[in-house]
């Protein structure tokens, strides 16, 4: 049977926990950390990133996650704890759900990034371009 888009999100946020942005930086603290933006480029080019985040779109995050493949990203290790978010939580807690299935253990969604930098959280910004 084919699901909604609403079992999808009931289904990822029933196995990966939302958390706010200070248990973000308390498990970022303890180190073997790994915070991924699952948003799209112009995203992260407009507003940056939480610091020391690594950039995947949310379209590349299994074959950025998965040994196997040749576009595997290092950074991925089913070891470390992994942080996602995205702009409004939705498409962190589809990528948390898919990086638990891939045998990720430790995953939690952070949900917005405009959370995160109200909350104070450090933030690279995007590099200025010029004209």
């Amino acid at each position: 049977m084919a699901a909604s888009l609403k079992q999808m999100m009931e289904a990822a946020n029933a196995v990966v926990p939302r958390i706010t942005p200070e248990q973000a930086r308390e498990m970022m603290a303890k180190g073997n950390t790994l915070i991924v933006d699952v948003r799209d480029g112009p995203e992260v080019e407009k507003s940056g990133k939480i610091a020391g985040a690594l950039h995947v779109s949310r379209g590349m995050l299994e074959f950025r996650a998965d040994p196997e493949t040749p576009y595997h990203d290092k950074n991925f290790d089913k070891g470390k704890t992994v942080i996602v978010y995205c702009a409004s939580g939705g498409r962190s807690a589809l990528s948390g759900k898919v990086l638990k299935d891939m045998g990720y253990a430790h995953v939690y969604n952070l949900g917005a990034f405009k959370d995160w930098a109200e909350a104070g959280g450090a933030v690279e910004k995007p590099l200025e371009t010029g004209m």
